[in-house]
């Protein structure tokens, strides 16, 4: 994804965590809300709660691969924030793809079904 379309500032994720649509699975809990621009835009957080600075890293690789291949899901005019959960370490990169996958899913049809 291009660098346009992260997430940056703590006040962008503040404002998503603060205002947004929250999908919670085992793995990964997503935030979603309204940017006000027809921009895909995504931030990920991966806390010391998670594991050492490998497997952040790790965790944060897959995350950022699953959404590399579908950034479609991600709904249009939207911020996404993804949040991993602790388990996220453990689990398999199928695992996670799968989660994701649905909880984005879930999110698209949340933003489908709310008034332009």
């Amino acid at each position: 994804m291009l660098a346009a379309l992260h997430l940056r500032r703590r006040s962008e994720f503040l404002r998503v965590q603060s205002g947004g649509k929250r999908f919670r699975g085992t793995c990964v809990f997503i935030l979603v809300a309204p940017n006000g621009t027809t921009a895909r835009r995504l931030g990920l957080t991966v806390s010391r709660k998670v594991g050492n600075a490998v497997i952040r890293n790790r965790v944060r690789r897959r995350l950022r691969e699953i959404v590399r291949h579908d950034p479609n899901g991600v709904p249009a005019g939207y911020d996404l924030v993804i949040i991993a959960l602790s388990d996220a370490s453990t689990a398999t990169f199928q695992t996670l793809a799968e989660e994701l996958q649905w909880l984005i899913q879930r999110a698209h049809a949340w933003a489908s079904s709310k008034p332009s």
